[in-house]
């Protein structure tokens, strides 16, 4: 019986793993090709044969998603999988309809497949979207376990930008491991603020053989999801982050739908700073879709080191970059701190961007008038850092996870906005933990 020959649609997270979990070894399957996108500089690459197998000795080439047509027909492609997230439910069938009518079948993969088992309790914090308040719920999770005595080990969802083979298993305890693993900004907005806390972070690109390591030091898996994914790990606590500031997108985009669906509760963030009919809408929405849920509210309030820096300035305002880019937020944190403490104007940033930062404004003509931080490369910082410079600005503003000036040379008067996760009421995180605290 011949083999299927697959090309995986992906992002350089999911789809290597959805590849390790299914593909990798597996004799009726020839797996062609990634297609990458969202994320920048990925594709011309490829997936190195130390990670691809003893059946890829010249390892599996990375191509721009954009070439997927020609790919199905030229190399006479059976199933296209389609293995990235945080995209719009109408999006992945546009995606379906171009593989279909090229002559190859479309194929998502569900958990049963893809999930590896742990020795260890699980507990995985996932979203509807990018950009709902995960991170800090992750946080606060790791916090209450670490209160009631247990080890914890907090697993990232992968963001494997550069030497894939090097970065197959990767252990994070200072910020000095930061710098061993040239972690981009995005790959620091995620990682730092665990490693600032005392937490042990894993990531990479091999999720069976990361875990295998995390197991052996702790005594709870924390999946840390990103990008709105399904978890990894096979979840004994399934934790789902919503977002009333985008009402709706939790039916809407894949996966986040899914990450509603298999929640056994449901945090709905950000009440602080909703329209309370969206938030009982979302309440509403939870109940109809997984009414065994018990459902959390919580708030994320935000804080600065100086407000007197914001107060009458005309201030560039700093966030999130994949909040921003695929996660359609229209503001965060930095946006809150400038209206909460009296900025006089928020100054448009897009007149004064350079080289790569421009591009990602021609891409996301949505962004408006804030600066994502964006950095998955060396350019990309340096274009990011050159941008802040020319911007005509009193004051900076920094809403990213990091302080950016650890990274960047900010000539303007610049203060920075930290948020964590403050539950309002019962229940609350503490009582979705209890069998875990005992």
């Amino acid at each position: 019986m011949a083999k299927k020959r697959v090309i995986i649609m992906g992002a350089a997270g999911r789809d290597f793993h959805n590849f390790n979990m299914v593909y990798r070894d597996n004799e009726n399957y020839d797996v062609v090709a990634f297609t990458a996108t969202q994320i920048p500089d990925i594709d011309g690459r490829k997936y190195p044969v130390q990670l691809a197998g003893k059946l890829y000795p010249n390892g599996i080439p990375i191509y721009a998603e954009s070439e997927l047509r020609r790919l199905i027909v030229e190399k006479q492609i059976d199933e296209v999988v389609f293995a990235y997230s945080d995209v719009p439910h109408e999006y992945v069938m546009h995606r379906a309809s171009e593989v279909i009518t090229a002559g190859a079948a479309f194929m998502l993969l569900g958990g049963r497949n893809t999930m590896v088992k742990s020795k260890k309790p699980v507990i995985a914090i996932c979203a509807v979207r990018t950009g709902s308040g995960k991170s800090q719920t992750t946080r606060r999770v790791a916090e209450l376990l670490k209160a009631a005595g247990k080890k914890v080990a907090v697993i990232r969802h992968p963001m494997p930008y550069g030497d894939l083979a090097a970065q197959a298993v990767q252990r994070f305890a200072t910020i000095d491991d930061m710098k061993k693993h040239h972690c981009t900004i995005e790959e620091m907005e995620e990682y730092e603020p665990h490693i600032q806390r005392g937490n042990i972070l894993y990531a990479g690109v091999d999720y069976e053989a990361i875990l295998r390591k995390a197991e052996e030091e702790a005594d709870i898996i924390l999946w840390d999801g990103g990008n709105n994914d399904m978890p990894f790990y096979k979840p004994d606590l399934m934790i789902t982050v919503a977002d009333p500031l985008r009402p709706g997108h939790e039916v809407e985009y894949h996966p986040g739908e899914a990450n509603l669906l298999l929640a056994d509760v449901v945090v709905i963030n950000k009440i602080d700073s909703a329209d309370p009919e969206d938030v009982m809408d979302l309440r509403e929405t939870i109940r109809e879709r997984n009414p065994k849920a018990m459902i959390i509210e919580a708030a994320s309030p935000i804080a600065v080191e100086d407000p007197d820096i914001i107060r009458g300035a005309r201030v560039l305002v700093i966030e999130d970059g994949p909040t921003l880019t695929h996660g359609e937020m229209a503001y965060g944190a930095g946006i809150v701190a400038a209206e909460k403490f009296g900025a006089s104007e928020v100054i448009d940033p897009r007149p004064f961007t350079v080289g790569t930062i421009t591009d990602v404004f021609k891409k996301y003509e949505d962004i408006g008038p804030l600066l994502p931080a964006m950095g998955y490369g060396e350019q990309q910082v340096r274009d990011l850092e050159a941008t802040i410079a020319a911007t005509d600005c009193d004051a900076v503003i920094i809403g990213t996870p990091i302080d950016l000036r650890r990274i960047l040379k900010i000539k303007q008067p610049s203060v920075r906005v930290t948020y964590d996760l403050q539950e309002i009421g019962r229940p609350n995180l503490q009582d979705a933990l209890e069998r875990f605290l005992k």
